[in-house]
């Protein structure tokens, strides 16, 4: 049982994203309902995520606040004031979310951008902490050129008997708003698709707007 629980853990951070159901809110209608519609910063739409050698990629509707699972490794960290989300995933075990968050200020867009960051930085010591059987590590693959600024970071943890976890993380701004882009499958460092990712990561960015 307790290993069985760790499994589940582990996958969380992957496979739960792929658990998209119809509960996306849509917003229907003309005059105010399509205002709104358009006040909504512009998500990803899955041709512009890293191409998947054997699928299509899949999406929910971009829905208000945060997703019921995660996003990985920045839990607890993001407002769901604010908040909007876009889930996405493959017929394998490959999945990715972006979370965007329009904040009061732009200092407050600093402050959420850095806090996420550090998050993600701290994600493979936090979760050694709570899987101490498992091990973890991350890298800094740099920022990439978009708007006021992004940083694209990799998380990979691996619990014995389970399959290793790779994750990509995006954090970028533009203005008051904040964006987090995360994708994640079964494997290592060396199958994660970087420069693909860099560029999902500055789409993300640049479709953002600011007042």
């Amino acid at each position: 049982m307790h290993r069985h629980k760790h499994k589940r853990s582990l996958r969380a951070g992957l496979g739960a994203l792929a658990a998209v159901t119809a509960a996306a809110v849509a917003v229907v209608g003309t005059g105010t309902a399509q205002a709104s519609v358009q006040a909504v910063p512009a998500h990803l739409v899955p041709k512009e995520l890293p191409p998947h050698p054997k699928s299509d990629w899949y999406a929910s509707d971009v829905t208000k606040g945060l997703p019921e699972n995660g996003p990985f490794c920045v839990e607890h960290t993001l407002p769901s004031a604010g908040a909007t989300h876009r889930t996405f995933w493959t017929e394998y075990d490959t999945s990715a979310s972006q979370v965007v968050v329009r904040t009061g200020t732009v200092d407050a867009a600093r402050k959420l951008a850095a806090a996420a960051e550090k998050k993600i930085q701290n994600c493979a010591s936090d979760w050694v902490r709570d899987h101490p059987e498992g091990t973890a590590s991350w890298r800094d693959y740099g920022a990439v050129q978009a708007e006021d600024g992004a940083h694209v970071y990799g998380v990979h943890t691996s619990y014995p008997d389970s399959e290793p976890g790779i994750h990509l993380f995006g954090v970028g701004r533009d203005g008051r708003t904040v964006t987090i882009v995360q994708w994640g499958e079964m494997g290592g460092y060396d199958q994660a698709p970087v420069a693909d990712f860099e560029r999902t990561t500055t789409t993300a960015v640049v479709k953002l707007y600011q007042e």
